[in-house]
């Protein structure tokens, strides 16, 4: 039975998994360098009240049904399960393409990723930064920041393409008295300039920006600010059909929105993708 590793509990990791399950695989492992799941599904309680929650990546879901095929199949599910909710609150500006659905997660976005974790069976494993893929006895050798390196038979990368590009190794070769969150979004080219910065000093100047725009909002009880390095995929690899193999024997593959396309749709494309090339390979 062959042991496989996913780098990567964001949508992709999570749902590539739960496709696996149940083929002629041993024990699947995920690894991820966060506290928890969701990777750019993400999902923040505050510090005073776990029961305040703000998604930072994601927010909602679109769901394009003449173009949804063998997706609505997922969609379905996550709504049957009560994960996925029909999004009915106004959005300042969203503009709405006739035959689509938006959709949001009650308990937050980064539950649609850990319905698919528990879905899979997996083994799953936080704060594990993998820092080096290198080739021994036939098997990939994973090093990690944290922890003595493990061999698998299978590695399945669904970290951004940035990331895999840094790693060493072979392949270089709801309570009435909870408060509303209010989660404010930067620009690509504002977080581009500010990359680098100190956060603080940004995020003080998202804060005097929203207080302009709304002079009558609150102190805030507790603020997060979150830098996203690595956001939405903008020019994805082309003719890849949501995966590159790396290796073949052992298998390295990696996958994403980075082979897609930056949203639902495109982790899900990928995953589909993925499984269909390990299970392939077996």
């Amino acid at each position: 039975m062959a042991r496989v590793l996913v780098v990567g509990a964001g949508l992709t990791g999570g749902a590539c998994a739960a496709l696996l399950r149940g083929a002629a695989l041993g024990r699947i492992a995920v690894w991820d360098k966060a506290r928890g799941a969701g990777g750019r599904m993400s999902t923040s309680r505050s510090a005073r009240d776990a029961a305040c929650t703000a998604d930072l990546g994601a927010q909602y879901i679109t769901l394009e049904t003449e173009r949804a095929g063998p997706r609505r199949s997922f969609y379905d599910e996550l709504l049957s399960h009560g994960i996925l909710k029909p999004l009915t609150a106004p959005v300042e500006g969203m503009v709405v393409k006739e035959g689509s659905c938006n959709y949001m997660a009650p308990q937050g976005i980064s539950s649609v990723v850990k319905y698919y974790l528990k879905q899979s069976g997996a083994d799953v494993f936080y704060e594990q930064l993998v820092t080096c893929i290198s080739l021994r006895d036939g098997k990939w050798e994973v090093s990690r920041k944290m922890g003595p390196p493990e061999q698998f038979d299978i590695v399945i990368l669904t970290i951004p393409v940035p990331q895999i590009l840094q790693l060493q190794g072979d392949i270089v070769n709801k309570s009435p008295e909870i408060g509303p969150s209010v989660v404010v979004h930067t620009t690509v080219t504002f977080g581009s300039e500010h990359l680098d910065s100190d956060p603080a000093e940004v995020q003080q100047l998202i804060l005097s920006h929203l207080e302009r725009i709304v002079p009558s909002l609150p102190k805030p009880a507790s603020i997060k600010c979150q830098k996203w390095r690595y956001s939405q995929v903008t020019k994805a690899v082309p003719n890849c059909l949501g995966q590159m193999i790396l290796h073949t024997q052992p298998l390295l593959i990696c996958g994403g929105d980075g082979f897609t396309h930056s949203n639902f749709d495109g982790c899900i494309d990928s995953a589909l993708s993925l499984a269909e090339a390990v299970k392939s390979h077996l």
